[in-house]
């Protein structure tokens, strides 16, 4: 749990699958704050029709609750000899010595078996037993186990799962159930009723009956930091329907019982509901769902580069009209983007003819495009637009790695004092690389202070000439006189003012 340093508020965001394991509930804790929307104080009144609108919540919970289920999973795990736990240092000699005494004091010990249970929920999607869900709720689960809303318990088989969309399909032997229809998250509008329905903590409650709550839909195209890189939770929909871990892979319905997402996490100080729900929307699925079905691996288009989003300043910098656009911060060897000729500095506007707003709408678009597609690419460089061509790839395994990007501190120069990296420095600072010079301090109210650079950070580049040392620095600076693009491992910023 990371506490927030302008209110020391401790936050988390639960993904809702409950782990039981001692009798201790456990969750994925991230920081998340998020926007309040204004008041629209020009809104017209509209009538509601009290009876109506009750018949309607009866109506929509009575069907949407026959095809809700209840998951629960089973993880074995091997525990070895208690000594195993006990380690010297790399002292083999010693550790031999101890394991001897150990063996011959206690006995062999066998290794044990330590089961993890999880609990989440589920929503039937076909007549044959098709089950939607989130894959968190199964991940890494030896046993699956669903339960019907009349009591009946059945062992389910994992058909296909997705860690970046969280999804997954599970099915049962079971006949005519009933199932649910799948609405249009794309026609979701903000201020509409949402119904969240699920079994919030499992069987706690003594029921295998879902619970069923109402909300509205809070706001749309909410995104989560990531904890994990494989994953992608983009696009949500928010809701104040209250959701409670365990209501993972629960549906969220409209009034007419459609499904228009998928329950997935929470954003809570304590771990109960306080309103602030998220699903993912209903029309990421159908995209792959009957890929899911077949269990076949979901490709994802791969392009290859590291991004941010622009403010004021990167865009004024860059010639831009408004701040739309993914500003490139890197790009990764041997990717797609360095075989199309992708540098660092390019702004992308446009990827296979769609605007791009910002960062996630660039990883969405790339994502749902087809491996081994060729695709337009619309950029900005030095100010000129220029059009690209790129064969996207398969995202590989081991993206985290490739695009890694060291934020350890911030990057500039006016109102900052800079010295080559020594040793004593990089200590200082955990500084990797050797190349580029570092901040020691920063004055305050200065450019570099306005711009949000720190001691520590690390200067790349300066108007695009790369800075080696001391040297490449006084080169870079000696002909500047206005604003300066700064690059940093961070990213890019630009720095206001004249030469100090």
């Amino acid at each position: 749990m990371v506490n927030f340093r302008e209110n020391k508020l401790k936050i988390r965001i639960l993904t809702l699958a409950v782990g039981i394991v001692g009798g201790f509930l456990l969750a994925t804790r991230i920081n998340l704050l998020a926007p309040a929307r204004a008041e629209d104080k020009h809104a017209e009144p509209y009538a509601i029709n009290e009876q109506t609108l009750e018949n309607n919540f009866v109506k929509a919970a009575r069907e949407v609750g026959s095809a809700v289920v209840s998951i629960s999973t089973e993880h074995t795990e091997k525990i070895g000899s208690p000594r195993s736990n006990f380690r010297y240092f790399g002292d083999q000699e010693f550790e031999r010595y101890f394991d001897q005494f150990f063996r011959d004091f206690f006995g062999e010990i066998p290794e044990r078996e330590y089961k993890q249970r999880g609990l989440g929920s589920g929503f039937i999607i076909d007549e044959e037993g098709y089950i939607l869900t989130n894959q968190h709720v199964i991940q890494n689960a030896d046993k699956i186990t669903v339960t019907l809303p009349d009591g009946r318990r059945f062992d389910a088989e994992l058909k296909g799962s997705d860690v970046r969309s969280d999804l997954a399909v599970i099915k049962i032997e079971a006949k005519n159930l009933p199932i649910l229809k799948l609405g249009d998250s794309d026609e979701v509008k903000i201020g509409q009723w949402s119904i969240a329905v699920g079994n919030p903590y499992g069987f706690a409650v003594g029921s295998a009956e879902p619970t069923v709550t109402v909300g509205i839909v809070s706001a749309l195209n909410r995104s989560l930091p990531q904890t994990d890189q494989r994953r992608n939770y983009t696009g949500l929909i928010q809701t104040d329907a209250a959701i409670n871990p365990g209501n993972s892979g629960g549906p969220l319905v409209n009034l007419k019982g459609e499904v228009i997402g998928i329950n997935a996490a929470i954003f809570s100080p304590s771990g109960g509901n306080v309103g602030i729900g998220f699903a993912i929307p209903i029309n990421a699925a159908k995209d792959i769902l009957t890929r899911l079905i077949a269990g076949e691996k979901i490709l994802y288009g791969w392009l290859g580069v590291s991004v941010q989003n622009l403010d004021e300043e990167l865009a004024g910098y860059f010639g831009l009209p408004d701040r739309q656009g993914a500003l490139v911060l890197k790009v990764l060897e041997d990717s797609p983007a360095e075989d199309a000729g992708f540098k660092e500095g390019d702004v992308i506007r446009k990827f296979a003819g769609k605007e791009i707003k910002d960062v996630r709408a660039l990883l969405r678009e790339a994502g749902k495009t087809e491996v081994g597609k060729v695709v337009i690419v619309q950029i900005i460089r030095d100010k000129s637009p220029l059009t690209l061509r790129v064969k996207l790839r398969e995202q590989p395994e081991d993206l985290e790695r490739l695009a890694k990007v060291d934020r350890a501190s911030e990057k500039v120069w006016r109102g900052m004092g800079l010295s080559e990296i020594t040793s004593d420095l990089a200590r200082r600072y955990r500084i990797k690389q050797q190349e580029g010079i570092v901040i020691t301090h920063i004055e305050p109210k200065s450019p570099a202070s306005e711009a949000g650079l720190v001691p520590g950070d690390v200067i790349i580049s300066i108007n695009r000439q790369y800075i080696k040392n001391m040297a490449d620095y006084e080169s870079a600076i000696r002909t500047i006189e206005g604003d300066a693009l700064i690059h940093t491992e961070r990213g890019f910023v630009v720095i206001k003012g004249k030469k100090m």
